[in-house]
């Protein structure tokens, strides 16, 4: 009877370590995303594999998932809520659907007008409350990567507001995105990442919007006509966790990973703008799509058009928010 006991009592006590309060040698971290490796954020994950392993002295393996591997746009939130996967880069745009809209202030077009004010909302205190709100989804925020601003492409030229009268384009699932789209007359079609290159080769959509690099690296340049060089929005990504599994680790276990995620992030974010300036010149390089440079004219014609797209934003975000992100656009950089 006693044997018995202590092999139930044995056995019970192992199935109840099973989380990474235990410590395993090696706990495992799966990092999914769905860009190419040879992108910033695909370079950054890697960075991070890289300095968690050297930094946690093997005790952690980062198990990196790229180009939609292990799961797609619509499936891996679930995933990392469910525990099936540990750490994802979502755009920011992701996370309307999750309902914490706020998020989708970044897509607002021109609403960041260069990296300095970027960084300003995104290392200061409005970015660290955007990162709070994912607490109650069970999702611990931990950093923002960089991708870069966003250029229209397309099979026809697209110059003035009225070129993009009935286009199909392939747009992120973000409410704003779609406003944006709909104030240019635009047919938005929320799309998967990874079906993006088939889509525009078939015809099924006609355009998109997306940084250079993710452009060159997805090859869509190959299938698009002109790419209209607008800067007109931002991509970027928040780099999330299970809360409960980070906040489960042991300390000297989640410190050294913050660590590695702190310079992974410098890392990634210095690599966003040569990533971007390097793709472009490969396209023009190429010669398989037109780059078109907008006047400031033409410029401030897209910048007009898209306004409304403020003002219907405002119910889904806050009109405070937005504002908070003006008053940061507006004050001098150092």
């Amino acid at each position: 009877m006693r044997t018995s006991a202590i092999a139930a009592s044995i056995a019970a006590l192992a199935l109840g370590l099973t989380g990474p309060a235990l410590a395993q040698s090696p706990i495992i971290i799966k990092f999914s995303h769905v860009v190419a490796t040879d992108t910033p954020k695909g370079k950054g994950a890697e960075k991070f594999k890289e300095l968690a392993e050297k930094y946690t002295g093997g005790k952690v393996k980062v198990e990196v998932y790229p180009n939609s591997t292990l799961y797609k746009d619509k499936e891996e939130l679930e995933a990392l809520q469910l525990g099936s996967v540990q750490m994802l880069a979502p755009s920011n745009s992701k996370f309307g659907p999750l309902g914490i809209r706020e998020f989708e202030v970044f897509d607002l077009p021109y609403i960041l007008p260069d990296i300095k004010t970027l960084r300003k909302v995104t290392e200061g205190p409005l970015g660290t409350k955007l990162l709070k709100l994912l607490d109650a989804k069970g999702i611990t925020g931990l950093a923002y990567w960089d991708n870069g601003f966003k250029q229209m492409s397309a099979n026809k030229k697209l110059i003035a507001p009225a070129d993009y009268q009935g286009v199909k384009f392939r747009i992120q699932s973000s409410r704003v995105i779609q406003a944006q789209f709909k104030s240019l007359g635009s047919l938005p079609q929320v799309m998967a990442f990874s079906e993006v290159y088939q889509a525009l080769q078939t015809g099924v959509v006609d355009g998109q919007e997306n940084t250079w690099s993710n452009i060159y690296t997805q090859k869509m340049h190959e299938v698009q006509k002109y790419i209209t060089e607008t800067n007109h929005g931002y991509i970027g990504y928040v780099v999330i966790v299970n809360k409960k599994f980070w906040d489960d680790l042991p300390a000297d276990i989640r410190d050294p990973l913050s660590k590695a995620m702190k310079e992974a992030t410098e890392f990634s974010n210095a690599q966003s703008q040569k990533e971007n300036d390097d793709a472009l010149a490969e396209i023009k390089k190429s010669g398989k799509s037109e780059i078109i440079k907008l006047t400031a004219d033409q410029d401030e014609a897209m910048r007009k058009a898209m306004e409304p797209v403020y003002k219907e934003a405002a119910g889904r975000i806050g009109q405070g928010l937005i504002d908070e992100f003006l008053k940061e656009a507006k004050s001098p950089t150092n």
